[in-house]
C-alpha cells in the first residue's frame, strides 16, 4: 500500500490548466505564416531594434531596478505621472501580481466568460475562485458582471477590447462599472490592444480619476516587442505601491527595457502599424463574410471567424495548415466553432482569403 505524498502544491494549482500559445510550426513545412498570437506582421521599429543591438554591450551589467528611464518614456507619451506606473514581464507578469496581491483563499475573481485565459489561471495560483459570467453576443456586460461580484470579489478583469473576441464596450460603461463594484473590489481593464483604437485611452483616465481602476498594457502587440516580454500598469499610487512590494527587483532585463523605450518614443510606427492594420482588418473580414464566414466588428489586430460548427472550424483550420497558414483555435475559449485570425501583411491576407473561400466552397459542394 503506497503512501499518499506529504509534498503537495498548494490548492488550486493542479486545477491549472497549462496555458498554449499560438502555435509556430506545421509539420513538414519550413515556410510558415504565422498568425496565431496576434503579432504585429511588420515587426518592431527600426529604433527599437537598434537600441536593442547597443543595449546588448552591456549584457553583463545588472539592469535598472526601477525602470525609471522606460516609466518617465511611458508617461511623457500617454500624459501619465511616471510615479504611478509599473514594469513587468508582459501585461501577464502584472496581471499575476495583482492576484497574489489581492486575492486568496475565498476571494472571487470575475471576468467575462471568453477573457484571457491568464485571469483563471493567476487566480488559481493565488488560491482564489475564477468566477466567469456570460457576455452578450460575444460583447462584455457590465449588469451581468455586476450581478456576478460579492463582498468576496477582489479582482474584475476586462479587456477592452477583448481577445479573442475583439469585441469592446465605450469607456461609459467601464466607468458605470466601476462604480458599481464592491467596496473591496478592484476593476483592471486590460487595455493590451488600445493601441489598435483611434482616440481611445485605454482606460488611463479612469485610472488616474478613481481609486478602483488599474490599466494595464503591452509592448507586445502593436510595438511588435512580444519576444522581449514588457507591459506596464498605470493606477493608484496605493495599488502601485503594493504591487511593486512584490516585483522581483531585475524582471525586465537591459535589452528589454532599451528596446521597449526606444519603441515608445517612436509612435510614427505605431501609427502606420495602426493605419495598415485597420485597412487589411476591414478588407479581410469583408472578404470572409462575402465567402459565408462572419466575424464581429473587430477593434484590435485580429477577427474571430465564425463557422457553423466545431467540425467545419477545424475543418477550416486544417485547410489553412495545408497550405502553411497557421490560426488560433479557440475551443479553449468557449468558442469551438470559431477560428481566431491575426491581421498579417496584404499578402498573407490575401491568402488567407483564397484559401478559406475555396474550403466554403468545396464545403457547400460536399
Amino acid at each position: 500500500m503506497s503512501e499518499e505524498p506529504r509534498i503537495r502544491p498548494q490548492p488550486g494549482i493542479l486545477e491549472i490548466a497549462l496555458y498554449e500559445g499560438g502555435a509556430s510550426h506545421v509539420a513538414g513545412m519550413e515556410n510558415v505564416v504565422k498568425l496565431s498570437s496576434n503579432e504585429n506582421p511588420f515587426g518592431a521599429s527600426e529604433k527599437a531594434r537598434e537600441a536593442v543591438m547597443r543595449a546588448a554591450h552591456n549584457m553583463h551589467r545588472y539592469p535598472s531596478t526601477d525602470h525609471a528611464a522606460l516609466r518617465k518614456a511611458i508617461g511623457r507619451v500617454h500624459a501619465l505621472d511616471p510615479d504611478r506606473i509599473i514594469c513587468g514581464v508582459g501585461s501577464d507578469e502584472i496581471i499575476h501580481l495583482l492576484a497574489q496581491s489581492y486575492v486568496g483563499p475565498g476571494d472571487e475573481v470575475v471576468f467575462t466568460e471568453h477573457g484571457f485565459l491568464m485571469y483563471r489561471i493567476s487566480t488559481l495560483a493565488a488560491g482564489g475562485t475564477p468566477i466567469a459570467v456570460a457576455e452578450r453576443d460575444r460583447v462584455t456586460d457590465v449588469d451581468a458582471i455586476l450581478a456576478a461580484c460579492t463582498d468576496r470579489t477582489r479582482l474584475v478583469f476586462v479587456a477592452n477590447p477583448n481577445n479573442p473576441t475583439g469585441t469592446m464596450i465605450g469607456l461609459d460603461q467601464l466607468e458605470r462599472l466601476a462604480a458599481g463594484l464592491p467596496p473591496g473590489a478592484l476593476l483592471v481593464i486590460d487595455a493590451a490592444y488600445a493601441e489598435y483604437v483611434p482616440d481611445y485611452d485605454g482606460g488611463a483616465d479612469l485610472a488616474t480619476r478613481l481609486p478602483n481602476v488599474v490599466m494595464t498594457r503591452t509592448f507586445s502587440k502593436i510595438y511588435g516587442l512580444g519576444g522581449l516580454r514588457v507591459g506596464w500598469a498605470y493606477g493608484p499610487r496605493a495599488v502601485i505601491d503594493v504591487l511593486n512590494r512584490l516585483r522581483g527587483p531585475f524582471n525586465l532585463s537591459n535589452l528589454a527595457l532599451a528596446g521597449a523605450e526606444a519603441a515608445m518614443n517612436d509612435q510614427d510606427h505605431v501609427t502606420r502599424s495602426r493605419e495598415d492594420n485597420a485597412r487589411l482588418r476591414d478588407w479581410l473580414s469583408s472578404a470572409l463574410a462575402e465567402k459565408g464566414v462572419p466575424s464581429d466588428t473587430s477593434c484590435a489586430n485580429f477577427i474571430l471567424a465564425r463557422f457553423a460548427d466545431e467540425s467545419t472550424a477545424d475543418g477550416c483550420d486544417a485547410a489553412l495548415k495545408a497550405e502553411g497558414l497557421i490560426v488560433r483555435k479557440m475551443g479553449g475559449y468557449g468558442l469551438p466553432n470559431c477560428l481566431r485570425i491575426t491581421i498579417g501583411d496584404e499578402p498573407a491576407c490575401r491568402r488567407v482569403a483564397h484559401v478559406i473561400g475555396r474550403f466554403m466552397a468545396e464545403r457547400g459542394r460536399g
